[in-house]
């Protein structure tokens, strides 16, 4: 909820450098917003005859408390609790001419103190705050406005923005539902038809805590069928005291259309003026007109809120929506209207994962284990490498290629889950398969394991998705390889391993947004945000690492400029080698187009002409965008700057790469150098 000194080893440098300051600082509708209010503000105050004094709640650039003296206010205080980003904002303040004028304080604003020998003189009359993410209060603007209206600002203060609105939508999405809860997997095994089901407890789950926010922008209109109008569910007014108190809003809704209400999707606007004339509005594109007409940025997104269970709707038969918060979170609840009217409801308790499942899956493993393309490859490849006679291991956490294996008739299967979450959660699902007994559950890591955690025999199937929940690039599920290196003294002498091996593929790409939260920053209304862009990197003495970082590229539209390529091939049936494995080649961009950056990505090879993809389900063409799977993460390696053709006349250019795989870390080390 705010930042937290670590010790003298952390890299705070990477975390700014991996921050949305860029994104926020190019959100041109953000920012000319704000300084519309901001002025608006400060002419409201004058015209009272008062002089204009500001507080500026998480300041972070100061830019939004130079906004405020530019349009006239007399002084600012601007709060930033984090110490290295209150440092640079001090710069950017004094740099910029405005230090008589600004003052920093670096403190949790409930912690700033008012007075003759306080951190402000006396209270503001205007507020001025950015305390909103995607669910508009998870990073305590509750909390916050409600001190500052005890403590800092005085009664009647103007406040930038002055209003923010909720909406809300019912929707019925076969694709949203799947990242909640897991359908029932059909298989036909050696026997005959089965079904893998679930706890019971997991179908009645209330499901993760957290908000699931995406780029709803990115999901396509054939993914879900509206069931309501956009409602109206709540209004906070910043400008009047606000209560950080549990609240609940009801609202009445006619269903436009019968189905299954199974998500309501949620955004926010805000009114930078009371009148309402200036607004920064969230609103998907379905709602604002055209998705090339919508501002991009990151840094808010949209939210996806999943009922507690769904819940049949029949057209124009009136149900009651309700929203709950409390001092950080937001939840909706559905259920039959109530004859009197209701503004109101009683406040029930956030809801809670009972079944584990949501603490230890997220969204997209859910997707991914719902997915029956996906899980049908991995049930074919089983069937052409399993034997009666096999002993089998699965090296995966929280996978379900151990009921397929034993219900395609091996002879014994083993699987290792090193988290006690996992095993937890396995046994309850190997139990409701009847397969408790069946299935032996191996609770240490593998460097670990002895003969006689095998009954003395040796493995003669190991398999693996490979999926492990602690990974965040493509290439850290390679701990695979790792724990297979481990068990070669378990392994029988003819073992089979699946998948075989994996590959490394690499393409360049043109973002159509994505590019902006690594790019310098422009201008705003007078403001050199470019010159703001370089203090920052200079008074922290900037030194973003050079390394790739995962983004679910299906939220982010991008085209290709190269080919895809295969830089780097992992064989699973040998050990880890003792030495690096290393490529470099050079990448012929093949489109007169910016080149942003490289996607990599990992493929593993199940069994022969079976394999799965963890990125590029289709290429781009002229008029569509890449397709990339949805339950993963792709690895993005952002250029220092974009590449752009040579000329019109000579075509594209390309790029030198070195990709490398350390045995030592397990890491994948690259570079990329432009060649003109």
């Amino acid at each position: 909820m705010e930042w937290l000194e670590e010790d003298e080893n952390y890299d705070y440098h990477q975390e700014i450098a991996r921050s949305c300051y860029a994104d926020m600082l190019n959100d041109k509708d953000r920012n000319v917003k704000y300084f519309q209010g901001i002025r608006a503000a400060v002419s409201r105050v004058k015209e009272r005859g008062e002089k204009a004094i500001v507080l500026d709640i998480g300041t972070g650039t100061g830019l939004l408390s130079m906004m405020a003296v530019t349009a006239g206010a007399d002084f600012c205080y601007g709060v930033e609790v984090f110490k290295p980003m209150a440092n640079t904002a001090v710069k950017i303040v004094e740099k910029n001419g405005f230090g008589d004028k600004i003052k920093i304080i670096n403190k949790h604003s409930t912690e700033v103190t008012v007075g003759s020998d306080g951190d402000m003189e006396s209270r503001a009359n205007i507020l001025i705050t950015e305390l909103f993410d995607t669910e508009l209060i998870g990073e305590g603007a509750l909390p916050s406005y409600e001190h500052a209206h005890k403590h800092l600002v005085q009664e009647g203060c103007e406040a930038v923005p002055h209003r923010a609105t909720v909406y809300a939508q019912v929707v019925e999405s076969k694709r949203m539902w799947s990242w909640n809860k897991l359908s029932p997997i059909p298989i036909q095994a050696e026997s005959g038809q089965k079904t893998i089901v679930f706890p019971t407890e997991m179908d009645v789950c209330p499901g993760a805590p957290s908000v699931c926010d995406i780029q709803l922008n990115q999901v396509p209109w054939r993914d879900f069928v509206p069931l309501s109008e956009v409602l109206t569910m709540f209004s906070i007014v910043f400008s009047k005291p606000v209560s950080r108190a549990p609240a609940s809003y009801t609202v009445k809704l006619k269903p436009i259309k019968s189905g299954t209400a199974q998500v309501v999707l949620s955004w926010w606007e805000i009114d930078m003026d009371p009148a309402g004339s200036i607004k920064c509005s969230l609103a998907p594109y379905w709602v604002q007109g055209t998705l090339e007409e919508n501002p991009w940025r990151d840094h808010w997104m949209q939210c996806v809120y999943f009922l507690p269970n769904e819940e049949p709707l029949s057209q124009g038969q009136s149900v009651d929506l309700t929203a709950f918060h409390d001092d950080y979170s937001v939840w909706y609840k559905l259920q039959k209207s109530r004859n009197e009217d209701s503004k109101t409801s009683e406040p029930t308790k956030r809801p809670v994962c009972v079944c584990q499942a949501h603490l230890l899956w997220t969204r997209p493993r859910f997707g991914e284990l719902n997915d029956w393309d996906r899980t049908s490859c991995y049930f074919q490849a089983l069937k052409k490498v399993l034997k009666p006679n096999s002993i089998c291991l699965s090296i995966s956490d929280g996978s379900l290629l151990p009921i397929l294996a034993h219900d395609l008739g091996t002879e014994k299967v083993f699987t290792l889950e090193c988290s006690s979450l996992s095993r937890s959660l396995m046994r309850k699902i190997f139990s409701a398969n009847h397969l408790e007994d069946e299935i032996t559950i191996l609770e240490k890591h593998p460097e670990l394991l002895i003969p006689s955690d095998f009954e003395g025999r040796k493995i003669s199937l190991l398999i693996a998705e490979p999926f492990f929940s602690t990974s965040l690039l493509p290439w850290h599920n390679l701990y695979f390889w790792f724990a297979r290196t481990a068990l070669e003294g378990h392994l029988s002498c003819d073992v089979t391993v699946l998948p075989q091996s994996a590959s490394l593929h690499l393409m360049t790409v043109e973002f159509k947004d994505l590019w902006r939260i690594r790019s310098p920053c422009g201008t705003c209304e007078g403001f050199d945000m470019r010159f703001m862009d370089d203090m920052i990197k200079n008074s922290l003495d900037f030194r973003e690492s050079r390394e790739a970082e995962p983004h679910p590229l299906w939220e982010y539209p991008c085209r290709s400029t190269s080919d895809p390529l295969t830089v780097l091939t992992f064989d699973f049936q040998q050990a880890v080698p003792e030495h690096p494995l290393m490529n470099e080649g050079i990448i012929n961009l093949s489109r007169c187009a910016k080149s942003h950056g490289a996607v990599l990505w990992m493929e593993y090879h199940l069994a022969p002409n079976i394999s799965i993809s963890t990125g590029l389900v289709q290429d781009s063409n002229e008029k569509d965008y890449c397709q990339w799977t949805p339950h993963c993460k792709q690895a993005v390696y952002f250029f220092s700057s974009a590449l752009e053709p040579s000329s019109p006349a000579s075509g594209p250019s390309a790029v030198a790469y070195a990709v490398s795989f350390d045995p030592a870390t397990g890491e994948i080390n690259m570079d990329f150098k432009p060649l003109i």
